[in-house]
């Protein structure tokens, strides 16, 4: 069993949490499609938690991870700039 047979697949054959959807989060920012806050990490925080507190859903940290271009690490180094994407529904429509 590969590490990504049970991600689900999306519309279009893309899966979350991966380079193609990250590369469309990052497309859509770059062109104002996606609102975005900025946040800096504090000391002992990670990506999930930070998604936690922003979705209410650890396992979307993948899309600050995008959104901020950090790669797919869970921790980044205190004081890294993250790009929250302020409306789910928006990244959503651009990987549905």
């Amino acid at each position: 069993m590969r590490r990504y047979d049970n991600s689900p697949v999306i519309r279009g054959g893309r899966q979350y949490g991966t380079s193609q959807a990250a590369l469309v989060i990052q497309r859509a920012i770059e062109n104002n499609q996606i609102d975005t806050r900025i946040e800096i990490v504090q000391q002992g925080e990670r990506l999930d938690s930070i998604a936690g507190r922003a979705y209410g859903n650890a396992k979307l940290w993948w899309i600050i991870a995008a959104a901020s271009n950090v790669g797919w690490c869970l921790q980044v180094p205190p004081g890294t700039r993250l790009r929250i994407p302020t409306d789910l529904r928006q990244v959503s429509e651009l990987i549905n």
